[in-house]
């Protein structure tokens, strides 16, 4: 489903609801705004590679900038509009670091959502990917207790959208709040650096939520068909050298891949303080995609002050290193190819995220609907792997420490 149609139908619908309105319930507003920012600034210790939030963006502190406000700093408006006392659509924009270091505004969420009941519900358009606890607010900093979400799980599946369909169901048992949704559809992603794309298609999914007083467990499952195009020349390339060739690109070759992911939260907040963490494993027969990663994060409130740690790993089931071809065996005017192709796959799998990280930080509610954070991270880098640090730079060396410091202000509007 493509961004222009998903808009033409919002679009359609809101002239529809301007006369459906009269029938429904005045007293709620037919259009409704908000939004929510974040200002920051970020500095990373390494020097000959960059840090940043995201795999999708180009730059970041460290090699680019010594200071940067590209890794965390975003602008973001809502637009609800109640169309009947059943169908609503909302469309969010999100202005941020784009893959070409523009800040041009893209769109976050464009759905229609329609009531059945007031415990089932289904929508069509962009719609959340429910795969985290915080799922529906990682891009949120003021209804998060930390600077971001821990990148070492939240990174393990970067996507935070698709276009398709989902449905919802609520069941209350006693205490128990349980909520089931399927998910269906399909993503497409830029690249940084002209890497191409990144398309997910047929992706389908299911999560659970359940919650009981201050406690929350969240539970999810996604499939899908991934292919990143960025290295198709390579494995093209590989492919060139017969069996051997054809071997490593099978193994490590991102084109047409099938994907699973699956993942566990819980988390408690009574008030004074909190717990939480999460769990998640991405699987394929794609070496270079298989990954696990987890964390645990507490704080404790003193009146508009919560400081807050977090510990979080990732490990990827793949060897950070592989000899490829093996070039001895063929002739000299294949052999420099060949050594140009292994150069490529080692730095292709270098790429491949290994680490762990301690993150120590202070959150202040200084008024409302805005906060001030601080926070301190401690990484080390699995050997023979770049961790999550992107632009590397000659002279870069894997595996070894990186601390990274940021400051932000978070609000809503």
């Amino acid at each position: 489903m493509s961004f222009k149609l998903t808009t033409i139908t919002l679009l359609a619908l809101s002239l529809y609801g301007v006369s459906a309105r009269a029938d429904d319930d005045a007293n709620t507003p037919m259009l409704s705004f908000s939004g929510y920012g974040t200002l920051g600034v970020a500095h990373s210790s390494e020097n000959k590679a960059d840090f940043n939030s995201s795999y999708f963006k180009p730059n970041g502190a460290g090699y680019s900038h010594s200071w940067s406000a590209d890794v965390d700093s975003l602008i973001a408006g809502q637009v609800m509009a109640n169309l009947t006392s059943q169908l609503t659509a909302v469309l969010q924009v999100v202005s941020e670091q784009n893959y070409d270091n523009t800040y041009r505004p893209h769109v976050e969420w464009a759905n229609i959502k329609y009531q059945l009941t007031p415990d089932f519900s289904m929508r069509v358009g962009r719609i959340v990917l429910p795969v985290f606890l915080v799922s529906d607010s990682r891009k949120v900093g003021y209804a998060n207790p930390w600077v971001r979400t821990p990148g070492e799980v939240y990174r393990v599946l970067p996507v935070s959208n698709s276009d398709g369909i989902d449905a919802s169901y609520r069941v209350r048992i006693g205490e128990f709040t349980n909520t089931v949704q399927g998910i269906y559809g399909q993503n497409e992603i830029d690249l940084p650096s002209g890497g191409g794309t990144a398309k997910a298609k047929d992706v389908w999914g299911i999560s659970y939520t359940g919650e009981v007083g201050a406690a929350t467990a969240h539970l999810s499952y996604l499939q899908s068909n991934a292919t990143v195009d960025a290295y198709k020349p390579l494995f093209d390339g590989f492919r060139q050298f017969g069996a051997e060739g054809i071997a490593l690109a099978d193994k490590y070759d991102l084109s047409k891949t099938h994907v699973s992911f699956i993942s566990l939260g819980a988390m408690y907040d009574p008030g004074g303080w909190f717990a939480m963490s999460e769990w998640c494993n991405l699987d394929s027969k794609i070496e270079t995609l298989r990954r696990s990663a987890w964390y645990a994060s507490g704080g404790y409130r003193i009146d508009n002050f919560t400081p807050y740690l977090t510990y979080a790993r990732v490990k990827a089931d793949v060897n950070p290193s592989d000899p490829g071809l093996n070039v001895s065996a063929l002739p000299p005017s294949q052999a420099g190819f060949a050594a140009a192709l292994n150069a490529g796959l080692s730095a292709v799998l270098r790429t491949i995220s290994a680490q762990k990280t301690i993150s120590i930080g202070g959150r202040w509610d200084f008024m409302k609907n805005a906060d001030i954070k601080l926070q301190f991270d401690h990484t080390r880098i699995d050997a023979g792997s770049n961790g999550s640090l992107i632009n590397t730079q000659p002279g870069f060396q894997t595996g070894g420490k990186v601390n990274v410091f940021s400051a932000t202000i978070d609000f809503v509007f």
